[in-house]
């Protein structure tokens, strides 16, 4: 089959991860390939900037990715020749409780399980099956649903992490090892008392046991710089300041990539779709939102357990019932005052995000969809409970709240940085019940955002099946 003149082969909008991904596959494979960004400068989530005061670089959105080293996409190219460099704390993540104990996520699987104590056996028949199987499939979980390679792994993962979260900690007895579980678990975004949170619990810790959780030198952006650098090495080409709202706007093309969610989708292509596709995509949910403070800091957060000073990552909520009432109560649209807090602290590993001596640390917590409250003080109130005299530490501050965050990025809606609702009626079928999910209804249109399977993450494996489709329906590859 002969195409027709075009200008470009393919476009893709959005310069996120995910639309970094598509555009560096589809050039690898010999098309032209145009990639459009809305804002200054590249990245989507994965950008960095001095929010608070000169010479603290802080991460607006991602700070800590396991996901972009276990990527078996992003695992082929060659971004360490692109500047790109990650940190790997030794802890990989902290969980500190009341009493000032701390249950703590390391590279080795022994090694965690035997600081959970009485837990320990327990642990290792929980984590070390699923570590063992998951070189085998990593490539099933980041991608849509499909006849696996390896069925009877990821049945042996499934029947795990299919289960509630607050299921998966019954096989503990002590608060530590439940409160690691729930900690997890809650990077889900929904309550756990949902099916298929465990997945999200198992996979992190996976992946802290196989890949780690890294910190990228110099900010999250070097992550977006790098694959932009190699994505210019290989001919293609952006342009940023280029805000699409409608089709029309584009240069002609035989394909055309949107990293967007279904809201922006139907706006800019919503009159090429089938009634029912568009039904579908109107239909598409959104979860919860999030609000984020950055910090520039006098001194290191004065954590009582000494455990959380050495984590890239620190989840702070105590115990299990604490983090799943909290987030049954956001789920329902309520919001209470000691909420779970998600925290990072790179400045301890990579001197260069502040001024010598100085600190840098980001935290954020779930609030119901749309939120607008203002959660300063009650994230500040958290971490002073787990760490007395933080507050004194505080130099200056930054706050993005639901409606802050979605003009930032337009893809998270009512402060949602998942892409969509992320349970169990949303997992494999986002953004609509399709063969192909990247695939619209329209010839030539498709979606490559966290809207799709594998969903939410630093990874491009969104991307990176979309632009695989891509190849297959228009360029036979």
């Amino acid at each position: 089959m002969t195409l027709e003149k075009r200008d470009y082969d393919a476009v893709v909008v959005g310069s996120g991860p995910n639309g970094l991904a598509a555009a560096i596959l589809l050039q690898q494979n010999g098309l032209s390939v145009l990639l459009l960004e809305g804002k200054e400068t590249i990245g989507g989530g994965l950008r960095s900037a001095e929010l608070t005061l000169p010479g603290y670089i802080h991460d607006i959105c991602s700070a800590i990715h396991p996901l972009a080293v276990a990527s078996p996409f992003f695992k082929q190219l060659p971004l360490n020749d692109h500047g790109l460099e990650f940190i790997y704390p030794e802890i990989a993540a902290a969980h500190p409780f009341d009493n000032g104990a701390a249950a703590i996520l390391k590279k080795s699987v022994e090694e965690t399980a035997k600081l959970l104590g009485a837990d320990e056996q327990a642990y290792l028949d929980l984590m070390k099956p699923v570590v063992k199987d998951w070189p085998a499939i990593v490539q099933d979980i980041l991608g849509p649903l499909h006849y696996p390679e390896h069925p009877f792994a990821l049945a042996r993962f499934g029947l795990k992490a299919l289960t509630p979260a607050t299921l998966l900690a019954k096989r503990f007895k002590t608060p530590e090892a439940k409160g690691l579980i729930a900690g997890m678990a809650a990077h889900s975004i929904q309550p756990l008392t949902n099916i298929a949170t465990s997945a999200t619990a198992l996979v992190l810790m996976a992946l802290a046991h196989s890949d780690g959780w890294p910190i990228p030198k110099g900010g999250s952006n070097q992550i977006a710089n790098a694959l932009a650098s190699y994505f210019i090495s290989l001919g293609g080409k952006i342009e940023t300041n280029v805000y699409v709202q409608s089709l029309e706007q584009l240069p002609s093309a035989h394909a055309v990539l949107l990293d967007v969610t279904p809201r922006q989708l139907l706006q800019i292509a919503g009159h090429r779709f089938s009634t029912i596709y568009k039904c579908q995509l109107e239909r598409y949910r959104y979860g919860m939102g999030v609000f984020k403070v950055d910090w520039a800091l006098d001194a290191p957060i004065p954590f009582t357990a000494q455990e959380c000073k050495q984590a890239g990552t620190v989840h702070i909520g105590n115990t299990i019932k604490e983090i799943a009432d909290y987030e049954q109560q956001i789920w329902r649209g309520k919001l209470l005052e000691q909420p779970f807090v998600l925290l990072a602290q790179p400045s301890l590993f990579d001197p260069s995000r502040a001024p010598q001596g100085k600190h840098t640390a980001w935290a954020y917590c779930h609030v119901p969809k749309g939120s607008e409250k203002d959660m300063t003080e009650a994230i500040e109130n958290q971490v002073e409970r787990f760490a007395p005299g933080f507050k004194n530490t505080i130099l200056a501050k930054h706050t993005m709240n639901t409606a802050q965050m979605e003009i930032y990025n337009p893809n998270y809606i009512g402060g949602d940085i998942n892409g969509g609702a992320f349970d169990i009626s949303q997992l494999f079928t986002r953004p609509a019940l399709r063969l192909s999910p990247y695939k619209t209804s329209a010839k030539g249109i498709y979606i490559c955002s966290s809207s799709t399977p594998p969903g939410g993450g630093v990874h491009g494996m969104c991307g990176y099946h979309a632009a695989k489709r891509v190849l297959k329906d228009i360029f036979n590859h």
